[in-house]
């Protein structure tokens, strides 16, 4: 795909289908990772891809629990949208309960994980949440949510399984002083799956010189 069209595109695709992924197709989508930044060029990251059955349903039954504890939070919040994002919101929360009760269906499950000791956090002693080691991992996360699109394949950046972080490492004998950041199921769309995107005005997110200059 053109590479514009494929970013103004990129939907979360939540609903999954269980066909099997093609070897090769898998492998450009992992490849495509790969050739994301990272600090150094040290590529802190690796990926385990999940594809058996038991393990994949272990993922779901730890991930289903918060997204129910989210939900009602959520819909909470729905009261205050005008009725066409109330619309849209209300879709989107269906297609997250649907994850949370077929993510073991997902053909494969890609579980981010990150060793900090390879990264240069640059912002770690600062009064605030720590991000840039962020900076090393997320590049390779787009990589391969970019390249799912462009394969026609369905793909969803999660991390509620983050809380159950010690649980997932024990699954899948994740080293120590390795930790995960990030969980894509990975699948050909149940229905039309991707397509354009509803983000911000360019005016509203970017300022020229200086803050100041926000809405001049």
């Amino acid at each position: 795909m053109e590479l514009y069209e494929t970013m103004s595109t990129l939907r979360a695709v939540r609903r999954l289908r269980s066909d099997p992924i093609p070897d090769d197709v898998l492998e450009r989508v992992l490849t495509a990772a790969t050739w994301a930044p990272t600090g150094g060029n040290h590529q802190p990251w690796r990926i385990v891809a999940v594809r058996d059955a038991q393990k994949k349903q272990a993922l779901e039954d730890l991930y289903r629990p918060y997204w129910e504890g989210y939900v009602p939070k959520y819909e909470q919040h729905l009261a205050s949208m005008n009725a066409a994002a109330r619309e849209k919101s209300v879709r989107g929360l269906a297609a997250g309960t649907y994850l949370s009760q077929h993510m073991h269906e997902a053909p494969v499950i890609a579980v981010f994980c990150f060793n900090p000791a390879n990264m240069t956090i640059t912002d770690e002693s600062q009064d605030r949440p720590s991000v840039v080691g962020g900076g090393s991992v997320y590049p390779a996360v787009q990589n391969l949510l970019l390249a799912c699109r462009n394969e026609g394949l369905g793909c969803v950046l999660t991390t509620l399984l983050c809380m159950e972080e010690e649980a997932v490492k024990a699954l899948l004998e994740i080293p120590d002083d390795w930790y995960t950041c990030a969980h894509v199921p990975i699948g050909y769309p149940v229905a039309g799956g991707h397509g354009p995107i509803s983000r911000r005005k360019v005016a509203d997110m970017v300022y020229y010189d200086s803050w100041s200059a926000a809405g001049k």
